[in-house]
């Protein structure tokens, strides 16, 4: 067989042929990388998700501490800026003794389900001789609840409640007896007694920045 020689200019023309192959390829490579570079989903995850900082603003809204649409405001809370009406219906009256009301009573013909007003934890129950049945609560924040003149109680100490949830059923008691069936309600912030009307209904900061 005979073997058939290349001409001359061939070998140099595959040579060129060859590298310009290889230097457009590394050009489409490089374009391709600088494309996934400036991509927006590249920009958009280095710079808006990278940024984003979690919102922890929870807020929660106080509820009364009952249901029955049918209760109503026996006596207000004694508070020293209101005008005289709103006090002269603070007083209570017991043992041949006047006393500041430091809660709010709530009233009804009948007998109504008393609810927790916020989730906590039962710290006593106990029954008082001129209170009734009482039942105090701690939540977070430093807020204290407190239910008294209860006919019937369906929690005890260390359980944990939540809002909304039943705590036990109106009644009455010797210190307010001339107001038949109610509900007395405290609340305290902080250990300090506050007027719940100014509470009741709001709502409540529980985030952890509240302070900043």
């Amino acid at each position: 067989m005979r073997r058939r020689k290349l001409k001359p200019y061939v070998l140099p023309t595959l040579l060129v042929i060859g590298i310009v192959s290889i230097m457009f390829g590394t050009a489409m490579l490089q374009n391709n990388l600088k494309s996934t570079e400036e991509s927006p989903m590249s920009y958009v995850t280095n710079t808006i998700f990278e940024e984003e900082q979690p919102v922890i603003n929870e807020t929660t809204k106080i509820i009364n501490p009952y249901t029955d649409t049918s209760v109503t405001i026996g006596k207000n809370y004694y508070d020293y800026k209101a005008d005289s009406k709103t006090q002269e219906n603070s007083i209570i009256y017991h043992d041949n003794t006047y006393m500041q009301n430091s809660g709010m009573d709530f009233i009804s013909e009948n007998i109504f389900d008393v609810v927790a007003i916020l989730d906590g934890t039962v710290t006593d129950v106990k029954e008082d001789e001129t209170l009734g049945k009482v039942i105090e609560i701690k939540h977070e924040n430093n807020y204290i609840s407190l239910y008294q003149s209860l006919s019937e109680v369906t929690v005890k100490k260390g359980d944990l409640v939540t809002q909304g949830q039943v705590l036990g059923k109106s009644g009455t008691n010797e210190l307010d007896k001339d107001m038949g069936n109610h509900l007395h309600f405290e609340l305290y912030i902080d250990g300090t007694v506050v007027n719940p009307a100014q509470y009741l209904n709001k709502e409540l900061q529980t985030s952890e920045n509240k302070e900043q």
